[in-house]
Formats: structure tokens, C-alpha cells, sequence
């Protein structure tokens, strides 16, 4: 409960404070190389289904009133996933690399990546006991040894606060957007 609490005040910190939220972003920022830069990373987005990263961020804020709320979700709910793919993609192609992001998406696409996402989303808390060791898949042991995946979710799970905070920003446009 207090791993939740610190969490949640910390993520409230990052929407607070952007100038904080600014120097969490790698020191080596991605170059756009282009089009195809900023198609792999809209790619990646899709394999992660980040329209459920933006969700989770309109249900984490907060509301004048539960009309407005509801308003939020209904926009939501209106939002072609590939339209929130689009629109996050080239503000996270500064920070996400294109051998990241072609990297990545192939690991979401493989059955135990697809995996991974499921559970990400889906699975409820779970309790260990002291002493106990997470039992790893054969599977992802695999994955865990090759160098380009290594290096490549190192970089999104640094750049995992700038998701989120962009997925923030587009939650807010999307809020001022009559529709």
C-alpha cells in the first residue's frame, strides 16, 4: 500500500512540476531521423496499446465534477487508438530511438511479449512472500540475453516517465477539443 501511495505522489509530482519532469528524460536525446523515425515509434505505441497507458492517466486525474469525468472517457472512448498512436509519435520519436522502437515492437509482437502486455494491463497486484523468487520464463530468459533487447528496454523503460507525461498532454488537448 505505501509502494502505491508513493507511486501515485509521485506521479502527481511529474504532472505538478514539469521542469521536473523535464530532467528525468535520458541526456541523449534521440535524433529524428524522419518519417520513418517517427513510423517505428508509432508502430512501437501500437504494440504497447499506449491508448491504455492514456486511460490509466485520465483515470488517475483529477475532476471538477463526474459529468466532466465522464466527458473525459467519452472523448476517450471516441478516440481512434490509431489517432492517439499519431499523435504521441513524433513528440516521443525525440526521445525513443528508431532501433528502439523496431526493436521493441518486434519483442511486443512475439507471443510472449503480447504476454507481457496483457498482463501489464490486466493483472491485479500480486503478493510474494518473503523469501520467495519470481519464477522467469524460458521465454523471456531468452529475450533477457540478447544485447539489442537489453539495450532497448533499458532506454523505454527510462523514457517510460516521458510517456506518461505526454500521454498527459494529449489527454489535455483532447479535452479542449470540442467533439
Amino acid at each position: 500500500m505505501k509502494f502505491v501511495l508513493g507511486a501515485a505522489v509521485g506521479l502527481s509530482l511529474v504532472f505538478v512540476n514539469p521542469a521536473h519532469a523535464a530532467s528525468t528524460a535520458p541526456t541523449a536525446q534521440a535524433a529524428v531521423s524522419g518519417p520513418a523515425h517517427v513510423k517505428a515509434v508509432q508502430d512501437l505505441l501500437g504494440a504497447m496499446q499506449v491508448e491504455k497507458v492514456l486511460r490509466g492517466v485520465a483515470a488517475r486525474s483529477r475532476y471538477q465534477s463526474e459529468a466532466q469525468r465522464k466527458a473525459v472517457f467519452a472523448k476517450l472512448d471516441r478516440t481512434p487508438p490509431t489517432v492517439v498512436y499519431q499523435r504521441l509519435a513524433a513528440p516521443l520519436a525525440l526521445v525513443i530511438s528508431a532501433d528502439t522502437a523496431s526493436e521493441m515492437t518486434r519483442f511486443y509482437q512475439t507471443p510472449y511479449g503480447k504476454q507481457v502486455i496483457h498482463k501489464k494491463y490486466n493483472s491485479g497486484s500480486q503478493i510474494m512472500m518473503p523469501g520467495m523468487k519470481p519464477v522467469v520464463p524460458p521465454e523471456e530468459k531468452k529475450e533477457r540475453k540478447r544485447a539489442a533487447y537489453v539495450k532497448a528496454s533499458k532506454e523505454l523503460a527510462d523514457v517510460e516517465p516521458m510517456i506518461e507525461r505526454e500521454a498527459f498532454k494529449l489527454l489535455q488537448q483532447l479535452n479542449k477539443e470540442k467533439g
